[in-house]
């Protein structure tokens, strides 16, 4: 879809979201974090964005920087080829709980194991929503659908944990409806060298309300010792409501980023240009 050509953040796609749904604040932090990054000195048109397939990927209509539609769960692959063909851009993936742990499970293992300087944002509502509410890797215990009546029998997948488990170097939390503290981070994350994992914690509206519950339950963190995360990531486990969910950033370590272990890549981002220009 071709995008407005304009100085701000906005497009003039009509924006086909459920009336309040946190969506809206997720697209509203990622405004103020890129224009207040932009003001800081960061270039606009080297921010690119990839999404994947569902309802929050469907940001990519609504946020007026270069990117790519992908395919459902395959946002990651094409992040990462981006990186490759110019490892000076700024590259973001959004992606949807059921896109990115069900379709592109495999893709966030290996990308959080390679540590590009890719920043992931998944918005997770425990289900698909895009196609009326079926469970998703992270849905709890007896979530009911119409694909599973009798509910879900299975344990939730826990990202966090994966996350950790798979070498991500940055990995977070936010709560939409705290705009301030997810903004900033995400200015965090974009900013982090490495691969910036940010997990949203929300709501459907229309197919699990029910994780409004949460909310009460979050409070902030900014860790970065890797003891102190697995405990982090053990205090929720995406069944309960009840007990804590830390929410801030989670994990955070500095350590070679993909771009720094190939040499091409790394004469690339010296003389800051591209396969296509380079002499």
């Amino acid at each position: 879809m071709t995008k407005e050509n304009k100085t701000d953040l906005g497009t003039k796609e009509e924006i086909t979201w459920c009336p309040g749904c946190p969506n809206f604040l997720v697209l509203a932090a990622w405004k103020n974090a890129l224009a207040k990054l932009i003001k800081e000195g960061y270039k606009k048109e080297d921010f690119v964005m990839v999404s994947g397939i569902g309802c929050h990927p469907k940001i990519y209509d609504y946020l007026n920087i270069s990117g790519v539609y992908g395919l459902h769960g395959r946002a990651l692959p094409v992040c990462l080829g981006i990186k490759l063909g110019n490892p000076n851009l700024k590259v973001l993936g959004f992606s949807g709980d059921g896109d990115a742990y069900s379709e592109g499970m495999e893709h966030f293992i290996h990308t959080a194991r390679y540590n590009p300087d890719i920043t992931y944002f998944v918005a997770d509502n425990q289900n698909f929503a895009l196609t009326t509410g079926q469970p998703t890797p992270t849905s709890p215990k007896g979530f009911k659908s119409k694909a599973e009546p009798a509910g879900e029998f299975n344990m939730p997948l826990n990202p966090v944990k994966l996350a950790l488990a798979s070498g991500a170097s940055f990995i977070a939390r936010i709560n939409p409806k705290d705009l301030v503290h997810s903004q900033e981070i995400i200015e965090k994350a974009i900013k982090h060298k490495g691969f910036a994992f940010v997990e949203s914690v929300q709501e459907c509206l229309i197919f699990n309300k029910n994780s409004s519950e949460l909310v009460p339950l979050m409070y902030k963190v900014d860790n970065k010792d890797s003891k102190k995360a697995q405990e982090l990531a053990d205090e929720w486990d995406y069944n309960t409501k009840t007990g804590k969910i830390p929410i801030g950033i989670i994990y955070q370590e500095e350590k070679p980023i993909l771009e720094d272990k190939w040499p091409q890549l790394k004469k690339l981002k010296a003389n800051k240009t591209n396969w296509k220009n380079i002499k």
